[in-house]
């Protein structure tokens, strides 16, 4: 529907879920890296009983982006309205509404309702934004199809840790250490090969050649966020087999004595492969003990190296 070059468009999915645990899953902005491929990380700016401002750092193209909204939440009618504070070109305005409607206990209907407006009411920028949204709307659909119905039937895929590193030394160096990742190469031996861009400061591109302990090599893709000097959030784009999901956080916590050093993994396994790695008669609860002992035995060797850096610089 158009009016004075303002758009109103409407798409749908029905996804085998609960409605509850749908509208749960969209507005716990925490789930959004696992149920939207693109999103990389979301933080809420502020928030009281039923508002909020939060911030969305997402993938597009390639490349990375952030832009803040403001949000409505109504758990009673399993709507979520949403506006873009400030929206780039040729966009003027967006918003839109989430609508999860029951359609049995174990079935809903997700309506995906956007509003949107371009700069002087431009005709070539309405297609362009008409296009953009069409493509986005069902990419997004699709995906919060595929990722909340395993998210729903699959808790038992999914994998949270966290390891703690106590440094005698400052969360500003252990921070340069963690966000330095150009210098891995020839600060950490488990790292073969990296390469980190840096386009907008703030947002970067890892890519790197990890080594495990049997000797073979894996290459990992992430989108980082960094926060100085207290965390690094990313969420990997090129995964290892065994996942179909990997986020995680280094957080950086000082006080007069020194710094608690984290990095946190979160991770669903991907059970297409385990037989293929792990051995036919291997298990899910062996995939997982596997991921995070790896994981885990990178993480505690590079908070082990910064910890070096760190304590050297005091």
């Amino acid at each position: 529907m158009t009016h004075n070059g303002h758009r109103e468009v409407e798409h749908e999915i029905t996804i085998s879920a609960p409605a509850a645990a749908v509208y749960r899953l969209i507005a716990e902005v925490e789930n959004w890296p696992r149920i939207f491929p693109p999103t990389v990380f979301v933080d809420h700016v502020e928030r009281s009983a039923d508002q909020e401002r939060i911030r969305i750092w997402a993938t597009a193209g390639g490349t990375a982006k952030n832009w803040t909204s403001r949000r409505v939440l109504d758990p009673r009618e399993l709507r979520i309205e949403f506006r873009q504070e400030v929206s780039a070109p040729p966009v003027a305005a967006m918003g839109g509404t989430w609508i999860i409607e029951p359609l049995s206990s174990g079935e809903s209907r997700v309506r995906l309702l956007h509003d949107y407006r371009a700069i002087d009411d431009d005709p070539d920028g309405l297609r362009w934004i008409d296009e953009a949204v069409d493509r986005n709307s069902r990419s997004e659909l699709a995906a919060l199809k595929a990722n909340v119905e395993a998210a729903v039937n699959s808790e038992d895929l999914l994998l949270s840790f966290t390891d703690t590193v106590r440094i005698n030394g400052h969360a500003k160096d252990v921070y340069d250490f963690i966000n330095e990742a150009q210098l891995w190469k020839e600060r950490l031996p488990h790292v073969a090969r990296v390469s980190l861009q840096e386009e907008t400061p703030g947002l970067q591109i890892l890519e790197m050649d990890t080594l495990t302990k049997d000797g073979s090599s894996h290459t990992t893709k992430s989108v980082r966020v960094t926060f100085p000097h207290s965390r690094i959030v990313y969420k990997q784009i090129t995964l290892p087999a065994l996942m179909t999901l990997h986020t995680g956080y280094w957080l950086f916590e000082e006080d007069s004595e020194g710094v608690n050093a984290t990095s946190q993994h979160t991770v669903v396994i991907n059970t297409a492969n385990i037989a293929r790695i792990l051995g036919e008669s291997a298990t899910v609860a062996d995939a997982k003990d596997y991921v995070q002992n790896a994981l885990s035995t990178n993480s505690r060797a590079t908070l082990g190296h910064a910890k070096d850096y760190a304590e050297g610089r005091r």
